[in-house]
């Protein structure tokens, strides 16, 4: 897939030329079959990392085959390949069909793991559920360390995050 951002090398990776950025991010999108999301994604992400100016490079992680879905399994692996790949500070766990809409939503770890998706407009921007996160959530390394990942134990579409 190529994306219209001639600034995003082969790889889906860009750093700030003019600086040295803060964020090291590794944005991990868990994809099937759903071309058109990922490229609409694409299309808004990349410009609003950039203007954040960080240093970031974004890994599609797909599950081949026809089995159920394990998003779980798709992120977890995900996550252990950008770690072996390089020194990220802050990991991303982003669904193909959010698109962000502002960026004041900051795509960088602070000290504590952040909810990026609390408020979404087809549910008039309201939290649905007290006691799961996901959708976009952000983590240091050492925060998804401690929590073992994502359950690999659910299978199928939703709640099956954290």
């Amino acid at each position: 897939m190529e994306i219209e951002n001639k600034e995003v090398k082969f790889g889906g990776f860009w750093s700030p030329k003019n600086c040295q950025a803060r964020h090291k991010v590794a944005i991990i999108i868990p994809y099937r079959d759903r071309k058109d999301h990922l490229f609409t994604l694409l299309s808004y992400l990349h410009p609003i990392l950039q203007r954040q100016q960080l240093d970031y490079k974004i890994y599609v992680s797909e599950q081949i085959g026809n089995g159920t879905f394990n998003k779980a399994i798709v992120m977890n692996a995900a996550f252990i390949y950008a770690l072996e790949q390089d020194n990220y500070n802050c990991y991303c766990f982003h669904d193909v069909d959010l698109i962000p809409e502002d960026d004041r939503n900051m795509y960088s770890c602070g000290r504590h793991p952040k909810h990026m998706s609390i408020g979404v407009d087809e549910m008039n921007y309201v939290l649905q559920y007290e006691e799961l996160i996901g959708g976009v959530l952000i983590l240091k390394t050492e925060h998804v360390l401690a929590s073992n990942g994502y359950s690999n134990l659910y299978w199928g579409w939703g709640r099956k995050n954290f």
